[in-house]
């Protein structure tokens, strides 16, 4: 009769482990997750590695080029050198234009 109790017992048991393991977040399922995670954080890691790659060269054309630098003058905030002149052309308004047609 103990013996019979134990086994009920311990086969219970095993029944709530086996439970757990398959069905609680921490169980497998937790760790499928936790494996794609995994997946997507190397690929962002590869991501930021190659654009840290590149601000790194970056950096290290500003330092040691003036081309470089005033290059990134130019088109980030519109650097006109000294002997150079600064031309805007826009188009004229559409009855301006037809105005002097007619």
């Amino acid at each position: 009769m103990l013996q019979r109790a134990l086994a009920i017992v311990l086969v219970v048991v095993l029944v709530l482990l086996q439970v757990r393991l398959w069905l609680a977040e921490d169980g497998l399922r937790g760790v499928a997750q936790l494996r794609e995670q995994l997946v997507q954080q190397r690929a962002e890691n590869r991501r930021m590695a190659e654009r840290n790659r590149r601000l790194e060269a970056e950096v290290g054309d500003l330092r040691q080029g003036f081309a470089a630098l005033e290059e990134r003058a130019r088109s980030d905030i519109g650097l006109i050198g000294a002997n150079e002149t600064f031309y805007v052309f826009t188009e004229a308004p559409a009855l301006a234009v037809q105005g002097r047609s007619q």
